[in-house]
């Protein structure tokens, strides 16, 4: 053999070979992809209405066992005994759906800091749906116990974070499934002069998409430059509209002032937003904690009152003092922390009705129930409240049992969805009742893992895809939005508008 004709490749050589090839092939992938959602998207370009999704991100893992509570007696006994001391809510106390028992005869109250959500249940505009988290397919406790398939790092707050706002547990994720029904549907906002996906908490992973960037906007409005204003605003704006012969250069001005632009576009629109005086005196953002308490200025609160800010602003008719952004979807992402209670979830008083439960848990329901009825409440009044959807979401459930001073990262866990009431009537959310499958509350029973983590019965596939179908992906692109979504029996829920 001639040794001169070997070709010695280093180990350098071979990572750096590799790299170009893996970057290679992922460029190909994601064409090929995005070829998919562009032709998916002439497909579906012929929307005409205007629809809205509002993600609500409970930060930390929300223990919904408190949140939604049995009330026919031998379920709530078990409920008490095995959630006593610390955080066992007094049956007199519960905030009880009266009049509602599901299909498997299950009764239910909510927690005594939340009336406003009973409010919006009785009035059919709010749906629960059951034990529902992160599925690679369904699984029973004995599959689990014997190493069946299932999402990789439960109880992780990061991996789970990613796998609830990815929709796809069992894969490397790259897009969020916010941003790929973004994607999907973005065609339909033709010369929008803002994004598809607007974020009023950062950066995050639910609207990340190949197409349509997420554009973050502050409880104040647009983000700008920080301390560029007047005359400096003009002559920066000036300077970035002067030739570059530097094509790199160019591109990263035609970036800044396209960003400048819609930062005061957005920001003149929500200032002449109208009725004027709606804004400060009919969406409060004061929460009063449970049993007439202290007050304190809610983030979720400003987050969601800038949501419907921007709202109304998008859908203002034409001929007012701003016109709208000539959206017809839109997709909002608000987050609120806290929920990560391992220790401080409640306490006890003896000095109200009921003995009911404060504390930290108790201020955060509160907070989200005023909220909610807030929301919705302002899309009433801008007659909006068929074409906007509110719906939570969290890293996991939380152990049944307590800790001792509170409770741990859990699995399956239960949420809310909010919308105008009425399907039949124009209405968006098939409310006034409860979907899933409502857990056995025992340690060790059939929907336990081993200690009081419950396995979901319901596949955040199945949450999510009732919701982007009543958004408009229509059956034939579900699989694209949600990859795993044949794995399971019911695709859609039921608790949206069939369109």
């Amino acid at each position: 053999m001639n040794e001169k004709n070997i070709s010695v490749i280093t180990r350098r050589d071979f990572l750096r070979r590799a790299a170009c090839a893996a970057v290679g092939t992922a460029a190909m992938t994601s064409a090929i992809r995005d070829l998919r959602f562009m032709n998916a998207a002439v497909a579906q370009s012929n929307i005409t209405d205007y629809k809205a999704l509002v993600c609500i991100f409970l930060a930390g893992g929300n223990d919904s066992n408190n949140l939604i509570v049995p009330t026919v007696p031998l379920e709530y006994g078990n409920y008490a005994a095995l959630r006593q001391p610390v955080l066992a809510l007094p049956l007199g106390s519960l905030q009880t759906l009266d009049g509602y028992t599901d299909p498997a005869g299950h009764t239910f109250g909510l927690h005594p800091a939340c009336p406003e959500l009973k409010t919006l249940f009785s009035e059919g505009k709010l749906a629960l749906l059951m034990n529902t988290g992160t599925l690679v397919q369904p699984i029973t406790q004995a599959q689990y116990r014997s190493g069946g398939l299932k999402p990789p790092q439960l109880f992780s707050h990061a991996d789970q974070v990613t796998q609830w706002q990815t929709s796809i547990p069992d894969q490397p994720p790259l897009t969020g499934w916010g941003g790929r029904c973004a994607d999907l549907l973005n065609s339909v906002n033709p010369g929008a002069s803002i994004s598809l996906s607007v974020s009023l908490a950062g950066a995050n992973t639910f609207e990340i998409g190949n197409l349509v960037s997420q554009y973050n906007v502050s409880t104040s409005g647009a983000i700008s430059l920080a301390g560029v204003t007047g005359a400096r605003l003009a002559a920066l704006t000036n300077i970035l509209g002067l030739p570059y012969p530097n094509m790199q250069a160019k591109a990263y001005s035609d970036v800044a002032a396209h960003s400048i632009n819609t930062g005061a576009l957005l920001n003149n629109a929500i200032t002449n937003s109208a009725p004027a005086n709606f804004w400060t005196n009919g969406f409060s953002t004061t929460i009063t904690t449970p049993n007439g308490g202290s007050t304190f200025t809610s983030s979720l609160s400003q987050q969601l009152k800038m949501i419907a800010r921007l709202i109304e602003a998008g859908n203002r008719a034409a001929g007012s003092p701003t016109n709208g952004f000539g959206m017809k979807r839109q997709i909002f992402f608000c987050q609120v922390g806290g929920y990560d209670l391992h220790s401080g979830q409640t306490n006890y008083t003896t000095n109200t009705p009921n003995n009911v439960i404060l504390g930290a848990h108790a201020n955060l329901f509160a907070e989200l129930s005023q909220s909610l009825l807030t929301f919705q409440r302002a899309m009433e009044q801008l007659g909006l409240q068929n074409n906007v959807t509110s719906f939570t979401a969290s890293d996991f459930g939380r152990t049944f049992p307590s800790n001792g001073v509170g409770s741990d990262h859990g699995w399956g866990s239960h949420h809310l969805i909010v919308g105008g009431a009425g399907a039949a009537n124009g209405g968006s959310v098939v409310g006034g009742k409860t979907y899933g499958k409502f857990p056995t509350l025992a340690i060790n029973g059939p929907d336990d893992t081993s200690t009081g983590r419950w396995i979901p019965t319901t596949a955040i596939d199945q949450y999510f895809a009732t919701i982007a179908t009543w958004f408009g992906v229509d059956n034939s692109n579900l699989a694209t939005v949600f990859p795993n979504l044949g794995r399971f029996t019911t695709p859609n829920l039921g608790f949206m508008k069939t369109v």
